[in-house]
């Protein structure tokens, strides 16, 4: 019996990539989205997942994703996975350009492609959203002084997460059948943080795959990381 069918956005690497590869193990039938189709065919080669051409930042591109999907069959569970870092320019110095470029791909790139796949997830018995975020975005985190995130001092990259924070409360309350939650992977070695991260993608991708996973009457509107409940 086929699984449920997933699109992961940003899957050509890191997290993304992990996560379909853990879920392909599973059963699901995993669609990989990139924005780089020579990057994006050969990472679902390699985990044996379906690729579909992805930039969250463009209209066009995402509609042609969901006639895609729609093609195949629908989506039951969207992993909005694509972000970036942007510049970690001191405070007093960041621009704005800076923190639009970052909120273009990590919170309107989420919004966008969300938006659009809403009547193919409306059509599905039980839809899952996983947004992936970040402690970085935690305001219970950053305001704790015992918290090692309370000395991280950057405009755009942790206030992106603590926007995709509140869509994600606010994608709940407007979709109650939904179950949609946010990730904290933790502080992983990806390509994000030039591989400084202290858990290895395998750890980091456990609670992106456990809230992709979740049944029908499981958690939503909640922020989790491996270990449990994050503090928004």
């Amino acid at each position: 019996m086929p699984g449920r069918r997933v699109l992961i956005t940003g899957a050509n690497k890191g997290l993304g990539h992990e996560t379909a590869r853990r879920l392909l193990l599973q059963g699901e039938d995993v669609w990989l989205g990139a924005r780089d189709p020579e990057l994006g065919k050969a990472a679902a080669q390699r985990v044996g997942g379906h690729f579909v051409q992805l930039d969250v930042t463009s209209e066009s591109s995402v509609r042609a994703a969901v006639q895609t999907l729609a093609a195949a069959g629908g989506l039951d569970v969207l992993v909005n996975n694509a972000g970036i870092a942007g510049s970690r320019s001191p405070v007093a110095e960041t621009r704005t350009s800076e923190v639009e470029a970052v909120y273009a791909t990590n919170v309107f790139g989420a919004i966008r492609v969300l938006q659009a796949f809403t009547a193919q997830l409306d059509a599905s018995p039980a839809p899952v959203v996983v947004n992936v975020s970040s402690g970085l975005g935690s305001f219970g985190r950053a305001t704790d002084r015992d918290s090692p995130f309370a000395g991280f001092v950057s405009l755009a990259y942790p206030s992106s997460k603590s926007a995709l924070n509140m869509l994600t409360i606010h994608w709940a309350k407007a979709h109650p059948r939904w179950r949609v939650n946010a990730a904290d992977p933790g502080y992983t070695a990806t390509d994000l943080n030039e591989h400084r991260g202290n858990q290895t993608v395998e750890e980091g991708a456990n609670a992106i795959v456990m809230l992709a996973s979740v049944p029908p009457d499981g958690p939503t509107g909640t922020c989790r990381d491996r270990f449990g409940v994050v503090p928004w």
